[in-house]
């Protein structure tokens, strides 16, 4: 991986082939002589960048300081990305409701070049599909929730959606998960709730029959809406209305391997109660931490208390402490109206950079710890076609220009990156970030720890 090569293609989507040329020549040694020729319910203004007309040798100086701008920027967020992808389970969520999007050829070099290698898709768009052929990138690709009910009703419905969205495209580009609708437990379409089910298994049945080769897992994203209760996290307990759809999922999840999805948004949270709930919490920096008075852990962070209220809503309904939780989307906006308090590139900048530091670092949640949290990151890019608050339209790591919306760290210690007092009381780590030792070990643990490596072995075989 070569992040200068990340910084040049972002800086050539963002300027053009002389903005690129320009600085290949600034750069290259004079020995070498002549120079050689820059990613859940639906979240319309983009925050358009306006270009001053800039004559004259000022002119000239501004536009280069704003080049050396956007490389640094460049730079910093492919150091990022990679820092992470290199290392643990972190994609990031590729939407394209805006204007002006990179071509996906564009978008495959760019992602590569960033060391992402899991992306997730909210349909099945053929464009993609074929530019990130022979990348390695693994895919997880998705089934709207107007077919849910087609699917449910007739098992050719879904040979038809694999035979023209999977089959065509594998083994060329990887596609490893098909999410079957999106939040459509906690939405109110009563004939998709009841269809969500025999869809999922409608679409497992086609891949099997389709002998593709390779295992393609099946799941559904939920919102955290579905919990009835989500803190203390011990406390944790799926709605009671949805009690009669959930329990079959989580059976389905046991019995195929594949993961639960939620998409969780601490900035929700914090947006609804302002006062009630610590930024420094929903951030992932420093502060004294929640205990759970269920359980005695320490929470640091509102995403892993959410994680871990899952987990506990799942063990509540059926006992499936072998299912392992996707985070499916979670993210920060980087702008939002008045009454969207938080929503700046600052918090932006801290929410996802010190997540992406846990995620490098392996750290589970503190109810399953030798469990990596698997995550996609929501976005990649600003979405200006979005309905909504203007949060909805600026979540995005980049604009559709292809330029950074803000400086991301996610590399090395600093805030949100330590390990809070549980995690090290459990283990010594490496500079690496990985779990060397156990300091101590009792039944309880024990046991927690054999449970947490039956789920590591399913997600060998499951890839959302």
């Amino acid at each position: 991986m070569h992040v200068n090569a990340s910084a040049f293609i972002l800086l050539k989507i963002c300027c053009g082939d002389g903005a690129v040329t320009g600085m290949e020549q600034s750069i290259k040694p004079r020995s070498e002589g002549a120079s050689r020729p820059p990613v859940g319910p639906e979240r319309q203004n983009r925050q358009r960048r306006k270009e001053k007309d800039m004559g004259g040798e000022a002119g000239m100086g501004l536009r280069v300081r704003a080049s050396s701008l956007l490389l640094s920027l460049a730079l910093q967020l492919a150091v990022a990305l990679v820092s992470v992808s290199a290392q643990h389970k972190f994609g990031i969520n590729y939407g394209q409701i805006a204007n002006d999007l990179p071509e996906p050829a564009q978008v495959a070099t760019l992602l590569q070049s960033m060391g992402v290698n899991k992306v997730k898709l909210y349909d099945a768009d053929p464009r993609v599909l074929t530019a990130f052929a022979s990348t390695g990138v693994g895919f997880t690709i998705a089934v709207g929730n107007e077919d849910l009910q087609a699917m449910a009703a007739s098992p050719d419905a879904a040979r038809r959606w694999v035979a023209a969205n999977v089959q065509p495209y594998v083994p060329a580009t990887r596609i490893t998960c098909v999410t079957v609708g999106n939040e459509v437990l906690s939405g109110n379409d009563t004939a998709a709730m009841a269809s969500l089910l025999p869809a999922m298994r409608a679409v497992h049945a086609a891949l099997g029959d389709a002998g593709l080769g390779q295992p393609v897992a099946v799941s559904s994203a939920h919102s955290v809406d579905v919990l009835a209760t989500s803190f203390p996290p011990s406390s944790g307990a799926f709605r009671e209305d949805l009690a009669g759809y959930v329990r079959p999922i989580l059976d389905f999840h046991a019995q195929t391997g594949s993961p639960f999805l939620v998409n969780a948004y601490p900035f929700f949270s914090y947006k609804a109660s302002p006062g009630g709930v610590s930024l420094p919490y929903a951030l992932f920096q420093p502060n004294p931490g929640v205990r759970d008075p269920g359980t005695g852990l320490t929470y640091d962070n509102m995403l892993y208390a959410q994680v871990d209220a899952v987990y506990a809503a799942m063990q509540a309904a059926g006992g499936r402490a072998d299912v392992g939780v996707t985070v499916s989307e979670t993210g920060w906006p980087s702008r939002g109206d008045d009454d969207e308090p938080g929503a700046t590139a600052q918090n932006a900048a801290a929410y996802n950079g010190n997540l992406m530091r846990r995620v490098a670092a392996g750290q589970g949640t503190p109810l399953r710890p030798a469990v990596p949290v698997d995550v996609y990151v929501f976005a990649l890019f600003n979405e200006d076609l979005k309905p909504g608050p203007t949060s909805e339209r600026n979540y995005g790591l980049l604009y559709p220009d292809g330029s950074p919306v803000y400086a991301l760290d996610a590399g090395g210690p600093g805030p949100g990156g330590s390990l809070n007092p549980y995690y090290t009381s459990m283990f010594s780590s490496s500079s690496s970030g990985s779990a060397v030792g156990v300091t101590f070990l009792t039944e309880k643990v024990v046991l927690s720890l054999l449970l947490q490596a039956i789920v590591i072995l399913r997600r060998s075989y499951s890839y959302c």
